[in-house]
């Protein structure tokens, strides 16, 4: 059994995605039905709905159409990470209104793309610290370079679980070990810190990757964090570019190979029930 922790639902006759205009290899619609046959063909037994940077007066719309694709007889999904904007000052009651959201399982605010110093501002960390005692998640999507900063937001508020998406960005077409390579190890100290293995393919040579490609990453990701704080997600769509979901499924387990099973139980599916009580 698989719980994948990150899928993304793109309908653009619905919402509004204004970064897409950017990236057109996936500027189309990615609709859930799409997602779940092959979801379903890999071992796929549940889905968290991962934010798509909606434009921002749409978050909440974004929520509520989340909802009616996870109430559909036999869906996948069972919960949402949602979007939300810490630097704002109506963060506070947006929050409020969430917590009593059965859907809602945590929030990602995306960074890797955004200024650097966003996360460093007082007002964000100020409504960061606010997670504290609601139970709820926080994604970080940071780019190898604002690995830093996610260890200051780490910091302070070590009673939230903080989720580090697709091992850190890592440039793996590139082979650039550092600085990611030691920060991961850094971030990994915080105890209160969980690493997504996810959607790490598309950050390879589309045209050439294999399982082995993948293998220095994913490994010094699970042996930084150990197989307590890791889970799966597999970033759909934005996997498709670099080979699919079920690529990426296959080279899960080949890279899994040698673990044991409990390992591959609590990296697969036993982490994701425990942090996000599914």
């Amino acid at each position: 059994m698989i719980i994948d922790t990150h899928l993304h639902v793109v309908d653009p006759w619905t919402l509004d995605y204004p970064w897409l205009s950017g990236v057109p290899a996936l500027n189309q619609a990615w609709p859930y039905a799409a997602y779940e046959l092959e979801a379903r063909r890999s071992g796929i037994s549940q889905t968290l709905h991962m934010e798509v940077d909606v434009a921002p007066e749409r978050i909440e719309d974004e929520s509520n159409y989340v909802k009616t694709l996870a109430e559909r007889p036999g869906s996948l999904i069972c919960g949402a990470i949602a979007s939300c904007r810490p630097e704002d000052e109506g963060f506070a009651a947006y929050l409020e209104r969430q917590r009593h959201n059965p859907l809602i399982k945590g929030f990602r605010r995306v960074l890797h793309v955004m200024p650097d110093e966003l996360s460093t501002q007082p007002l964000f960390r100020e409504n960061i610290a606010r997670l504290s005692g609601s139970g709820l998640t926080f994604d970080l999507c940071v780019l190898p370079r604002q690995l830093p900063q996610a260890m200051a937001l780490a910091d302070l508020a070590p009673d939230v679980s903080f989720i580090l998406d697709h091992c850190g960005v890592p440039d793996i077409k590139g082979d650039e070990r550092q600085p990611w390579q030691d920060s991961i190890t850094e971030l990994a100290k915080r105890p209160n810190v969980v690493a997504k293995i996810s959607g790490v393919v598309a950050y390879a040579d589309p045209e050439s990757w294999i399982a082995e490609t993948l293998r220095p990453w994913v490994e010094h990701t699970v042996q930084s964090f150990g197989w307590d704080r890791v889970v799966w997600g597999s970033d759909w769509p934005v996997c498709t570019l670099g080979g699919g979901l079920l690529a990426w499924v296959a080279a899960t387990h080949a890279l899994l190979d040698g673990a044991s099973p409990e390992e591959k139980r609590k990296l697969l599916s036993g982490n994701a029930k425990r942090i996000w009580s599914l």
